[in-house]
């Protein structure tokens, strides 16, 4: 069986990379169609990419490639037409939104796509530009969306399978292209050693610590207790969606102590650290910028952290909130997007909820909610264990073996 795999621009690494690593362990000798390859970009992350077949348009002898990212997704669903897939089998489209990469030439091959969601810019959902901020660019972009929504529409039907990255995504898939899916979760790295030295961390010394006010924040269970932990953690990929300068707001006001991972638009960490107090004069204050990180110190920081806050609209799947929960760090959370999905809550009530619960909601996006959600999180009952054992039902591992069983059953069709 010959595969190909279709990826709309590799520049960054994030949840859709994430995914497109793991469809890449499943079928290694498929080579990587794509736009542009931009590895300088990819920080820590571009040795991973090392050793890929990766096929590029035209594209990438453009100049200043870097900075039209966005004006690619004009003529991305024509660039996807120049390349030849005929050798193929099956062509696996890993759609992450951004562009509209059904847009292929199959040539007699299955096309199935695995998709994060339709574009978010075209149907009506934030996005990381605030480029409505502008008339002209608001009347050009609305034209533009009007054409591209066509293509991507037309592009949509031309798709054998769709898998959906969440049952939120699968609506979608169903509203805007009339088309049904199934839904394999993405996948979560979740390694057997660091959950088995978070519960050794966490264990030690339980035996003599009968007095719960000794052990510090957070003592979730008799028989499992967490160790003090100093700070709430933040981060991903910083962009205007996922509401990061609200949070640094609330722990600003609240003066809690926060650490913030991931790299976005200089404008907005400007604007986020401008709104942190990070001046010389405000020197003494609580939250930390890290910049980008890789996996281990990002799970490190997820280890050591009371709890992952996550204030994202509308988020296709949202790993990042399930790789806290991996290492056994609940998650406070909007109520909103897939989030939904992963997260198991404590009602705030009766303290207890859904059975096994791992993280807790709020409402708006505004101060005082979360500012209640963290309060009510210090009185809460949520057990590391229940958080590790739902985040387990994300594994990658679960992810290649449901991609390949998939595969092979269309292809026996």
């Amino acid at each position: 069986m010959k595969v190909a795999i279709v990826h709309d621009y590799i520049k960054e690494y994030g949840g859709a990379e994430r995914v497109l690593e793991a469809l890449h362990e499943v079928f290694p000798d498929a080579p990587v169609y794509t736009t542009v390859y931009l590895p300088e970009f990819l920080g820590p992350h571009k040795e991973r990419f090392k050793n890929w077949k990766i096929k590029t348009s035209f594209l990438q002898f453009l100049p200043l490639k870097s900075k039209l990212i966005s004006p690619i997704r004009l003529v991305a669903p024509f660039v996807f037409k120049t390349f030849d897939f005929s050798k193929y089998d099956v062509v696996i489209v890993s759609a992450t939104g951004a562009y509209s990469p059904n847009n292929i030439s199959k040539n007699g091959t299955i096309q199935i796509c695995y998709s994060h969601t339709p574009p978010r810019y075209l149907y009506g959902f934030a996005t990381a530009r605030e480029w409505k901020n502008n008339l002209i660019f608001r009347i050009i972009g609305e034209l533009a969306n009007h054409f591209l929504r066509l293509i991507d529409y037309k592009s949509s039907q031309n798709v054998d399978y769709f898998i959906a990255n969440s049952e939120n995504v699968r609506k979608r898939i169903q509203k805007f292209y009339k088309k049904d899916a199934v839904i394999i979760y993405p996948p979560i790295e979740i390694s057997a050693e660091v959950v088995h030295e978070n519960f050794r961390a966490h264990n030690a010394g339980n035996l003599n610590l009968k007095n719960k006010k000794a052990v510090g924040a957070n003592v979730h269970s008799e028989n499992f207790v967490i160790s003090p932990r100093s700070y709430y953690l933040a981060g991903g990929r910083l962009a205007r969606p996922k509401h990061i300068d609200l949070i640094v707001e609330a722990f600003s006001k609240l003066n809690l102590p926060l650490k913030i991972f991931g790299r976005g638009f200089a404008g907005y960490e400007l604007e986020l650290k401008s709104k942190a107090k990070l001046t010389p004069i405000k020197s003494g204050s609580k939250i930390e910028f890290l910049g980008e990180v890789g996996d281990e110190e990002k799970l490190e920081l997820m280890k050591n952290a009371k709890a992952f806050i996550f204030a994202s609209v509308d988020e296709d799947f949202g790993i990042t909130p399930v790789e806290a929960m991996s290492v056994g760090t609940p998650v406070i959370a909007y109520r909103s997007g897939g989030v939904l999905e992963s997260v198991v809550e404590e009602n705030p009530s009766t303290g207890s909820g859904r059975q096994n619960p791992t993280g807790i909601f709020f409402d708006e996006l505004s101060i005082e909610s979360l500012s209640r959600a963290i309060k009510q999180f210090n009185n809460s009952k949520i057990n590391p264990k229940d958080c590790i054992a739902q985040a387990q039902k994300f594994s990658k591992d679960r992810f290649k073996k449901e991609i390949k069983e998939f595969v092979e059953k269309t292809i026996n069709r």
